[in-house]
C-alpha cells in the first residue's frame, strides 16, 4: 500500500466498513461513496479526521473531500476495500433530480480528465496552426495532434458505453460492444447506403432504420439510453438462462436485442430528446445572456459543493462533441479565481499563523481550478469571504456572456482552461478575454473580501478534533490571547472525587497526553468550581467543557465526561459566559451525573494543562481523592 494506508483504513472504517460500501468513484478532490446505509457512517468523526477536508452528502453519494491528492488516497482505499460486494437490492436514493445527478456524475466523472486532455490538445494544435501558418495545417504533425484531440470525441460512445453500463449495473465490456456497433464505420462511410440502396436502404429483417448523416460517433444520449436498457435486459436474462451456458448466451441475447432496438427506436428517439434539451438550454441563454451569466456565476460554487453542476456538464460535452461551440459553462470560468482572491485576502489579513499556513496551499490549488480546500478550509467557515467570491463570480459570469466568450473544446481547470476558448482557426481573442477576466476576478475577490472582512481565528486552547471542528465551523467559541506563564502556581480541585492518572482516561487523545499533562477526577458531586482566579477562555455552547486562563498564565481545560459533546448541552448548566472574569470557588458548570450515565456516557473529568510546553514541570497530586478546593496540580514555569 502507499503512504495513505492509515488514512485509507480509517476512512473505510468510518464509512461503515467494507460491507457498507456499494461503489466508490472519485473526482478531482473527492472520494464519492455509494453506501448501503449512510446512517452507519460516522460523519462527525470523518469531518475531524486528519487528511479529510470535510464530508458532503448529495445526489445519493457520500462524498469525502480529500484535496488535490485524492487519486493517491483512492488507490489505498481501493486496496483496503478489495473486491466489493454490492447490494443489488438497494434501489436509487433521493429524489429524481438527485438520481439524475448521481447517474450523470457516475458516467462522466471517469472520462472527464481524458476529455479535458483531448480538448487541450486540440487547443495546442490550433495555437501551432495559427503561429506556424497554413503549412503546419497540412503537415503530418498537425494530423497526429488532430487524431489525439478528435479521436476520443469520435469514439466517445465507446467510452460512455463502458462507464454507463458499469453505472447501471451491467457488464462494462458488453456496453463497449453495444457502443462499437453504433460507431461502426461501415454504416456512415457511404458504402452501406450504396450497397443496400436497391433494397430500400438500411433495415433489420425488413424494418427500416436510418442513421444520422454523421453517424452516432460523438453522441451521448443514445448510448446512455442503450446501456440502461442493455443492463436491465442483461440482469433479466441472467435470472432465466442456465448457469452452464450463461457466460456466452447472456451477452449474446443482450446484444442481439439491444443493438437492433437502438438502431430502430432508442437512437432516433434519444437524438430528438438531446436536440430538444440542447435547444431549451440555448433558449435560456439567448433570452438574457447577461442574467444567465450572473445567476450561474453566483451559484456555481454552491452547485459544485453539492455536485449539482453535473446536471449541466453533459450538455456542454454534447455540443462540443458535435463540433458546436458552447457558452453553457462560460460563466463558471472565472469563479475559481474570485475564490482564490478571497483566500489571498484571508491569508494576508489573518493574525492566526495556522490559518495563514493553511491558506497557502489553498491559494495555489485555486489557481489550477481546484477550490474545495479553499471553500471548506478557509472561506466558507468564515462566511463573508465565501459570499464575496460568489458576488464577484456573478459579475464575471455576466461579463463573460456579454463578451461572447465560448468554449470550442473541452479544457482543463483554472489556468489550463484557456485553450478551450481558442477557435479552430487559432483565434485567441476569447482566450485573452478569459485571462483578463480571471485577473479581474482574483483582484476583485481579494479587494471585496478584504473590505468586508471576517472574524479572525484567535489562538485557542488545544481541543479534541470534534471540539476544534465546532470552532472552525463557527459553532464554537473564540478565545482570548494566551498569557505568558508566571512562576509557580497551584491549581485547586474544581470538584470532589477520586483521582486517577491521565493515562487511564477513557479517551485516547487525553490518555496519550496529546493535549497536555494533567489528571482525571471521577466526580462525586455535580458542580464544577473555578480552580483559580482568572478568565473564561473557552466555553462551548454544549457546556460540556470549559477552558480557563489564570491570572498567572496557566491554561486549563476541564472536560466533563467523554464524548459528551454529543449530548448537545443536555444535562449541563453554565453559570458563566465567554470572557467572564472568575474568582477561585465561583460556580462554573452544573451537570446531572446520573442522567449522563443513563445516556451511556462516562462522567470522568479530564483536567488538562493545555500549555504544558510552557512549563518546566507539572506535578499532579498524589492523593487518591480530593475535595473541591484541595491542592490538585502544581505548575512550575520555565526559568
Amino acid at each position: 500500500m502507499g503512504k495513505y494506508e492509515e488514512l485509507a483504513k480509517n476512512i473505510v472504517k468510518e464509512v461503515g466498513g467494507k460491507e457498507n460500501v456499494n461503489d466508490l468513484t472519485n473526482c478531482i478532490t473527492r472520494l464519492r461513496f455509494k453506501l448501503k446505509d449512510e446512517s452507519k457512517a460516522n460523519t462527525d468523526v470523518l469531518k475531524n479526521m486528519d487528511g479529510v477536508v470535510t464530508v458532503m452528502q448529495a445526489g445519493g453519494q457520500y462524498q469525502v473531500v480529500i484535496g488535490n491528492h485524492v487519486s493517491d488516497v483512492r488507490k489505498d482505499v481501493d486496496t483496503v476495500l478489495g473486491v466489493l460486494e454490492p447490494d443489488t437490492n438497494v434501489g436509487p436514493k433521493g429524489n429524481l433530480f438527485d438520481q439524475f445527478v448521481d447517474m450523470i456524475s457516475g458516467i462522466f466523472q471517469p472520462i472527464l480528465a481524458p476529455l479535458s486532455a483531448a480538448g487541450m490538445l486540440k487547443g495546442v494544435n490550433a495555437i501551432l496552426a495559427f503561429a506556424l501558418g497554413s503549412g503546419f495545417s497540412a503537415s503530418p504533425t498537425y494530423a497526429v495532434f488532430n487524431a489525439m484531440g478528435d479521436g476520443l470525441f469520435l469514439l466517445l460512445p465507446i467510452f460512455i458505453g463502458y462507464t454507463a453500463m458499469k453505472k447501471f449495473g451491467g457488464s462494462p465490456f458488453l456496453g463497449m460492444m453495444i457502443a462499437s456497433s453504433l460507431v461502426y464505420t461501415g454504416f456512415i462511410d457511404g458504402s452501406a447506403t450504396a450497397l443496400f440502396a436497391e433494397g430500400g436502404g438500411l433495415n433489420f429483417f425488413g424494418i427500416p432504420f436510418s442513421i444520422p448523416v454523421a453517424g452516432y460517433g460523438s453522441t451521448v444520449m443514445p448510448i446512455i439510453a442503450a446501456t440502461a436498457f442493455g443492463a436491465f435486459l442483461e440482469k433479466q436474462l441472467s435470472k432465466i438462462i442456465p448457469d452452464v451456458v450463461k457466460l456466452f448466451l447472456v451477452p449474446f441475447f443482450t446484444a442481439l436485442i439491444t443493438v437492433p432496438l437502438t438502431f430502430l427506436v432508442i437512437g432516433p428517439v434519444m437524438n430528438i430528446v438531446s436536440d430538444g434539451l440542447g435547444s431549451a438550454l440555448l433558449a435560456v441563454q439567448t433570452f438574457n445572456p447577461i442574467l444567465f451569466g450572473a445567476i450561474l456565476g453566483f451559484s456555481w460554487q454552491v452547485l459544485v459543493m453539492f455536485g449539482m453542476h453535473w446536471a449541466l456538464i453533459p450538455f456542454a460535452i454534447i455540443a462540443l462533441s458535435q463540433g458546436q461551440p458552447t457558452a453553457l459553462l462560460t460563466p463558471s470560468g472565472s469563479v475559481s479565481f474570485a475564490q482564490t482572491g478571497a483566500v489571498l485576502a484571508v491569508m494576508l489579513k489573518t493574525k492566526n499563523a495556522k490559518l495563514k499556513e493553511l491558506s497557502i496551499p489553498a491559494f495555489i490549488s485555486g489557481l489550477f481550478g481546484v477550490t474545495e480546500p479553499a471553500i471548506y478550509g478557509i472561506t466558507l467557515p468564515r462566511k463573508k469571504p465565501f459570499w464575496a467570491s460568489c458576488i464577484v463570480g456573478a459579475f464575471t459570469g455576466a461579463i463573460s456572456m456579454g463578451l461572447g466568450i465560448k468554449g470550442y473544446q473541452m479544457g482543463g481547470l483554472g489556468i489550463f482552461r484557456y485553450t478551450s476558448s481558442i477557435t479552430p482557426e487559432g483565434d485567441m481573442k476569447y482566450a485573452i478575454y478569459s485571462m483578463l477576466l480571471d485577473l479581474a476576478a482574483i483582484t476583485a475577490g481579494f479587494a471585496l473580501a478584504w473590505m468586508i472582512g471576517f472574524k479572525d481565528d484567535e489562538p485557542t486552547l488545544q481541543l479534541s478534533k470534534e471540539e476544534a471542528k465546532l470552532v472552525a465551523t463557527g459553532k464554537g467559541p473564540k478565545t482570548q490571547l494566551s498569557k505568558t506563564p508566571n512562576h509557580e502556581e497551584e491549581i485547586f480541585a474544581p470538584i470532589a472525587g477520586k483521582v486517577t492518572p491521565l493515562s487511564e482516561a477513557g479517551d485516547a487523545v487525553f490518555a496519550e497526553g496529546l493535549m497536555g499533562k494533567g489528571l482525571v477526577i471521577e466526580p462525586t458531586e455535580d458542580l464544577v468550581l473555578a480552580p483559580f482566579d482568572g478568565t473564561v477562555m473557552t466555553l462551548f455552547p454544549t457546556k460540556h467543557a470549559i477552558g480557563l486562563i489564570s491570572d498567572n498564565g496557566t491554561e486549563l481545560l476541564i472536560h466533563i465526561g467523554i464524548d459528551t459533546v454529543q449530548l448537545d448541552g443536555k444535562y449541563f448548566e453554565a453559570f458563566v459566559e465567554q470572557n467572564a472574569t472568575v474568582k477561585k470557588g465561583d460556580k462554573l458548570i452544573a451537570f446531572d451525573q446520573a442522567e449522563i450515565k443513563k445516556a451511556g456516557y462516562k462522567t470522568e473529568i479530564p483536567i488538562i494543562i493545555t500549555n504544558t510546553p510552557d512549563y518546566h514541570d507539572i506535578i499532579p497530586t498524589t492523593q487518591p481523592s480530593v475535595k473541591a478546593g484541595d491542592d490538585l496540580i502544581t505548575t512550575i514555569a520555565q526559568a
